[in-house]
């Protein structure tokens, strides 16, 4: 069986019309429904999951953090000025076994603006599973109204402390790792993700 493997990719440059049924409606605020603190090698964040929003997706997220699926993987893609993303891979970069993929959610609203939490997934819409990623800037174009195939990746909450530590791990150094690239030198390790108090 042929493995894919989620992933956020650099957007084409492509000119295209937007259809007036498309236009989405303006973003609703964001609740906070479920928040996290993620430890680290590198430091603590904090997050806050809408799953009022995306129910779906923040449903998904709190699953594999109950079940402790996020303890010890890899931030193992990073790219300053775009994106870390992680949840997915072991060290050694081994795949963990996950649960099946989820309906995408990037329908829903939300930019992807620095600091806002979204699911990684391959180039076919509905195929997120575990993996996310904390965006480093504003990277709009990821958006579903922004995107000329209309799929989007689906944005479920965001960094609410701890800022600081996704800058320090988007300028580590990174190599190529079999076919994986930008994978950190040293390790980034989650590890550990536990459920506090939303403030």
């Amino acid at each position: 069986m042929k493995t894919l493997y989620p992933l956020i990719c650099l957007p084409l440059l492509v000119a295209c019309t937007s259809d007036s049924d498309d236009t989405p409606p303006p973003p609703p605020a964001m609740s906070a429904d479920y928040c996290y603190q993620m430890t680290t090698s590198l430091g603590e964040i904090e997050l806050a999951i809408d799953a009022s929003h995306a129910p779906i997706t923040g449903e998904n997220f709190k699953r594999y953090v109950d079940e402790g699926f996020y303890d010890g993987t890899l931030f193992h893609r990073v790219i300053d000025q775009f994106m870390i993303q992680g949840g997915g891979f072991t060290p050694g970069m081994e795949q963990k076994p996950t649960h099946d993929p989820i309906k995408n959610e990037a329908k829903g609203g939300f930019s992807n603006e620095r600091g806002t939490l979204a699911m990684a997934r391959t180039s076919q819409p509905d195929t997120a599973t575990s993996q996310f990623f904390i965006n480093h800037v504003d990277n709009l174009f990821l958006d579903w109204e922004n995107d000329p195939n209309r799929i989007g990746y689906a944005v479920f909450g965001k960094v609410t402390k701890g800022m600081e530590v996704v800058d320090q791990i988007a300028i580590v150094d990174t190599h190529s790792v079999g076919f994986h690239g930008n994978v950190p030198v040293e390790d980034v390790v989650i590890e550990q993700i536990v459920e506090i108090s939303c403030r």
